[in-house]
């Protein structure tokens, strides 16, 4: 299948042969997809997209760009993403966020190795991020190159179970390609602490399941202040200005909210037992 108004390679056995899958899960993404789709034109063979109950024109919108449009109840970053990627026909799959655009020289770089790689036995590829945050593209404090493993060929690779911060292993060698992808991370502040709120209630359970059960000084107080240190001086965060500065500074808040709330979860389940 080829995206509507995108425009398909080479000849006849373009209908036939797929080099390249793009697999996105959606949840209320009309703000962001569009740029995402966009990105793609003249370059995606074939795209996915699993959503799991949007409301918004989300699925329209997917739908209008091409895609292919999969509906599923929300089973966990992981195995959604794997889900999305068990349906991609082509030989490479892009895995993408719904917040994610490729850099024109990123979309050519894409297209030369999926359409020109020899059979050289490199099974994928990791693609710098470059994260922004209200608007800012945060360089420094550990956040670039941010390189994630996202081009691979069909079956070499999966997003390992995990309930947050996912990432993607691959069973063979991989390589790096030098152009990024562009990620609206968080354009609010309050956006950015949302997230914070509930990704760190999923982490929390991570650290419990860690044995993280008890109040911990070190973890909810001075664990949080050293990353911010750490982070924010000896990473230089500071060369970021302002958008920088809240950045790392909730950031710290962030782990102090996984420690404290894996606390409370572990005095939950003492009083359950």
């Amino acid at each position: 299948m080829v995206a509507r108004g995108w425009s398909p390679r080479g000849s006849r056995l373009a209908r036939f042969f797929m080099p390249l899958s793009v697999a996105i899960i959606t949840l209320n993404e009309e703000a962001k997809l569009g740029r995402t789709l966009d990105s793609l034109r003249g370059l995606a063979d074939e795209v996915i997209v699993v959503d799991s109950g949007s409301t918004d024109r989300t699925l329209e919108i997917a739908r209008a760009h091409g895609a292919k449009v999969f509906c599923e109840p929300w089973k966990g970053y992981a195995t959604q993403k794997n889900s999305a990627i068990a349906r991609a026909t082509g030989d490479w799959v892009l895995s993408l966020d719904a917040d994610e655009v490729l850099e024109p020289e990123l979309a050519e770089e894409i297209r030369s190795v999926v359409t020109q790689a020899a059979d050289d036995g490199i099974h994928g590829y990791f693609i710098p991020r470059k994260n922004f945050f209200f608007g800012r593209w945060v360089k420094h404090g550990g956040y670039y190159p941010d390189p994630k493993l996202r081009l691979f060929r069909r079956g070499t690779a999966r997003f390992q179970e995990r309930l947050v911060h996912e990432s993607m292993e691959s069973d063979g060698p991989t390589a790096r390609l030098r152009h990024a992808l562009l990620h609206d991370a968080y354009p609010t502040l309050k956006g950015y602490l949302g997230a914070c709120n509930k990704y760190s209630s999923l982490s929390a359970e991570i650290a419990y399941g860690k044995g993280h059960r008890r109040f911990s000084l070190w973890n909810i107080v001075l664990r949080p202040w050293a990353t911010f240190l750490y982070n924010y001086f000896v990473r230089l965060g500071f060369l970021d200005g302002r958008e920088g500065l809240l950045v790392h500074l909730y950031h710290a808040c962030y782990v102090s909210w996984t420690y404290a709330k894996a606390w409370e979860l572990g005095k939950k389940k003492a009083l359950s037992s």
